[in-house]
């Protein structure tokens, strides 16, 4: 089979209309294979860079482009057969992997490159990825006693078992759940295609009446706009309840999460003390801007001291509101949505609803496009390409010459299958070969409404600023101009700096210029009113103070989980959180409610002690769109001599140098707090 299979042609984009669940142990088994013997041949070759490093990264990126393949499949296309064929693999890879970071020969040719006469005349590019190198040999257990080292490799397997069983419990645990409406008067309030969509899905399932889920696209209409008290409460418990041990609402005592967190806690607290760390957080510091566990409670205790008062603010005004305005005396988390929405429609004069009627999909992407193709010198077309499923859609990004840059897939619609949440991952990474430069491949995914009634995908505007984020991650990997694989794109990027271009494409969805040339209402085709613009823009901050502290949780949660607490003591996690939400919360949730459960970015995504990123890049981020809005020409924040400097020192550049360094190159100066303070409203007088 293997002569045939298709996850072992590198020579063009990944066949997904060929790859089958059953190409994935063959292939990876082979792949496996070839590099141990590459690397057995390594240990003895001379210690250059053209002997030892390029083919020790060649001979890895067949095997990690292989294997991205298969986990990219099984994050989209969760069916049994592709999570069979991804786990029984899983246990192998992660070996592989645990073993070459702790082959002592190879990380001593490592240490001779960098020590011989070679290492001056390398490129700033291949130095930093020696550089790396070591330090990740060393945080692989390179050092470790030789009698240690079995102990900790088991560790690894099991941590990524674990991490991919987190995922798994959750998905299932969110599918299990239905809510079936047999009486129409509860659909009161809810948007119409929501109420078709669940119409079509009780359809599917052979029910009468309407059928709502706890995906997004289901769930949060509900919890926005139902006028249901009871459905709200019913939706609203069974998504807090998810992968717990509870099951009222679907779920099975195997999809319980919590016995899965304890579990992870304390392997990473076993890693760390085998590495001599303290705890896990500094381990995850060590390749990270932040310098210390001490550095980045200090950074979210500021922020949470300066935000909290806008907070209380805010859920104070929310109460009155909901008391005097709706009867509510006492409210309810399953209400704050729903209040919430009625407040801003009272304040503000408009719902996100009626803004969403202005934001289907083909705008949105030619609005989304006018801006990267504005800012950064490039073109943006349709292409073609196998996909794994007939929603996905294939483009290409070309240099003003017509040169092909890169390419990604685009797969925007919520299914059953997939994971949830939003994601940029890489399918191919540029670096130069000896056939000429290999472009970057992107995967973009979201989880939005797809199209229903014969209308067009209709976004909401926080959906568009999320498809920007994902879409800055994009050109993150797609807009280097670096050739050594380890530091292309957002390879070998600091983890608390690679939202920064994520998260400042996001200011450019309040920007008049671009929403007035990104809209168009569905059924009349007119574009944005500017003065529905505007009060958009007045209610961009509003709220802000309770959202900042809604992050702030969840990174303090975070970060003392894995620095100050013991997995196997008194306290228990959901003890930790609540705890936290004493110090900074001002909305505090049923005590039966279980976040840490579906908090997967730190139980099975790249997060663990790292969630404090979205903040921290939050600032770098805000600093930097600050200089677009200094820098304006015409008028015009779309300025391409900023966008150019941005591509240049930010972009292209990739993980060849320090991400604090490329700021500074960017903005001429050290980051400042005070843009993000102003872009949230959180001034103090």
């Amino acid at each position: 089979m293997t002569a045939n299979n298709p996850l072992l042609d590198f020579s063009d984009l990944p066949r997904f209309d060929a790859i089958r669940p059953e190409h994935v142990t063959p292939a990876i088994t082979e792949l496996l294979a070839e590099n141990r013997a590459l690397l057995a041949r390594l240990e003895a070759a001379p210690a250059t860079w053209g002997d030892f490093a390029a083919p020790f990264f060649d001979g890895n990126e067949r095997l990690t482009r292989a294997w991205g393949i298969v986990g990219h499949l099984h994050a989209v296309m969760d069916v049994p057969a592709w999570r069979e064929a991804y786990n029984a693999m899983l246990p192998e890879v992660t070996r592989f992997f645990a073993e070459l970071g702790q082959n002592q020969h190879l990380f001593a040719q490592f240490k001779a490159l960098k020590a011989g006469p070679e290492f001056a005349g390398l490129s700033v590019a291949q130095r930093r990825i020696i550089d790396n190198e070591i330090r990740d040999f060393r945080l692989s257990g390179a050092e470790l006693p030789e009698a240690a080292k079995p102990r900790f490799q088991a560790i690894q397997e099991d941590l990524a078992g674990l991490q991919a069983k987190f995922s798994e419990n959750l998905l299932d645990a969110t599918n299990a759940f239905a809510e079936i409406v047999t009486d129409e008067a509860e659909l009161a309030g809810i948007p119409d295609d929501a109420v078709e969509t669940a119409r079509a899905a009780a359809e599917k399932a052979g029910v009468a009446g309407w059928k709502f889920t706890l995906h997004m696209p289901s769930y949060l209409p509900v919890m926005q706009y139902a006028e249901s008290r009871r459905l709200r409460e019913k939706l609203y418990r069974g998504y807090a309840t998810r992968a717990a041990e509870f099951h009222d609402m679907g779920g099975k005592p195997e999809w319980d999460n919590m016995p899965l967190i304890r579990r992870i806690l304390e392997l990473r607290a076993e890693e760390a003390g085998h590495l001599g760390y303290g705890n896990f957080a500094e381990v995850s510091l060590v390749p990270k801007m932040a310098e210390s566990p001490a550095d980045v409670l200090a950074f979210l205790r500021e922020l949470a001291v300066k935000s909290k008062p806008f907070a209380e603010r805010d859920v104070a005004e929310l109460r009155e509101f909901a008391a005097v305005s709706q009867g509510l005396t006492l409210l309810e988390p399953w209400d704050i949505g729903w209040v919430s929405e009625k407040l801003k429609q009272d304040r503000y004069s408009f719902s996100d609803e009626e803004v969403r009627q202005y934001f289907p999909e083909h705008k949105v992407l030619a609005g989304l496009f006018h801006v990267v193709e504005t800012l950064f010198g490039v073109r943006i077309r349709p292409d073609s390409a196998p996909a794994w499923h007939e929603d996905v859609r294939f483009f290409r990004i070309d240099n003003a010459d017509g040169s092909l840059l890169g390419q990604f897939y685009l797969d925007l619609y919520a299914r059953e299958t997939k994971r949830g949440g939003a994601w940029m991952d890489d399918a191919v990474t540029r670096r130069l070969t000896p056939v000429g430069i290999q472009t970057p491949v992107a995967y973009l995914t979201c989880n939005f409404s797809r199209p229903v009634g014969g209308k067009p995908a209709l976004f909401t505007h926080d959906e568009v600023i999320t498809l920007f984020h994902e879409t800055g991650h994009g050109l993150h990997h797609l807009l280097t101009r670096v050739d050594e694989l380890g530091v292309s794109g957002i390879h070998g990027v600091e983890w608390d700096a690679v939202e920064l271009p994520s998260q400042f494409m996001e200011n450019f969805c309040w920007e008049w210029e671009v929403l007035s040339n990104m809209t168009s209402h569905v059924v009349s085709g007119a574009p944005l009113p500017r003065a529905l613009y505007d009060r958009m823009v007045a209610a961009k901050n509003f709220q802000c103070g309770m959202q900042t502290v809604r992050q702030l949780e969840f990174s303090l949660f975070d970060l003392l989980l894995h620095s100050d607490f013991e997995p196997a003591g008194q306290k228990g996690v959901i003890d930790l959180i609540e705890e936290i939400r004493r110090e900074v919360a001002v909305i505090f949730p049923p005590p039966w409610h279980r976040f840490p459960n579906s908090f997967s970015h730190i139980f099975s995504g790249g997060y663990a002690a790292g969630y404090y990123s979205y903040k921290w890049a939050e600032v770098l981020s805000a600093d930097a769109f600050a200089a677009f809005e200094e820098e304006r020409r015409d008028d015009s924040v779309l300025n391409p001599a900023t966008g150019s400097r941005f591509r240049d020192e930010i972009l292209a550049v990739g993980g060849s140098r320090p991400a604090l360094e490329s700021f500074k190159a960017f903005r001429g100066r050290a980051p400042s707090v005070d843009a993000l303070l102003r872009h949230n409203g959180m001034i103090l007088a």
